[in-house]
């Protein structure tokens, strides 16, 4: 099955509430008891809630044989907000693909870095992707802790790591992150 990554819509709502849903209560089980889980989020978001939330952020979502399979968001100012894939995607790069997406988008805005809370289930992952830890950042939730961690992935690469391919698209490496332009 071919993944496309594409931009979210409006009409993505009720299935991006789902992956949320999933990614919180199934697929973080590996790392939080069902008390930090039910404490995160408690209720399905309602759509009209969840719309107002992803109002002024860029929302990329990954999509397989019509269905998505997981997403990203993110603010203006880079925080990198939501970040989830289905439980049954992970591992097969759908995650890899919308980081990769959320990069582009921040270099093309010219942001210098991106910023995130990141849950104990997702930090390892950022940090294969060059991202360095700020601080342990728990959440207290209906009188729960649940460990996250602030983080930032610097953005600003030499002009060493400027190249232009054969075709003529220009090329940045950002860490981990190959990042493509066409003037």
């Amino acid at each position: 099955m071919t993944r496309q990554l594409r931009r979210g819509r409006s009409e993505d709502l009720p299935v991006l509430i789902e992956v949320f849903w999933r990614g919180v209560h199934e697929g973080a089980a590996p790392r939080y008891s069902d008390e930090q889980r039910q404490a995160w989020l408690p209720v399905r978001p309602e759509i009209e809630a969840f719309a107002a939330h992803l109002a002024n952020q860029i929302v990329f979502a990954a999509e397989e044989g019509g269905i998505v399979t997981g997403f990203m968001t993110m603010t203006p100012e880079g925080y990198l907000d939501l970040a989830y894939v289905l439980p049954e995607a992970r591992g097969t790069g759908t995650a890899d693909a919308l980081l990769a997406m959320i990069v582009n988008h921040a270099v093309a805005r010219g942001l210098s870095a991106l910023t995130t809370r990141a849950s104990d289930m997702a930090r390892p992952f950022f940090i294969r992707h060059g991202w360095q830890v700020l601080a342990a950042a728990p959440q207290i939730r209906a009188a729960v802790t649940i460990p996250a961690t602030d983080m930032k992935l610097p953005l600003v690469a030499s002009v060493s790591s400027l190249r232009t391919d054969p075709d003529g698209a220009m090329t940045r490496k950002y860490g981990k992150h190959t990042c493509h332009r066409r003037d």
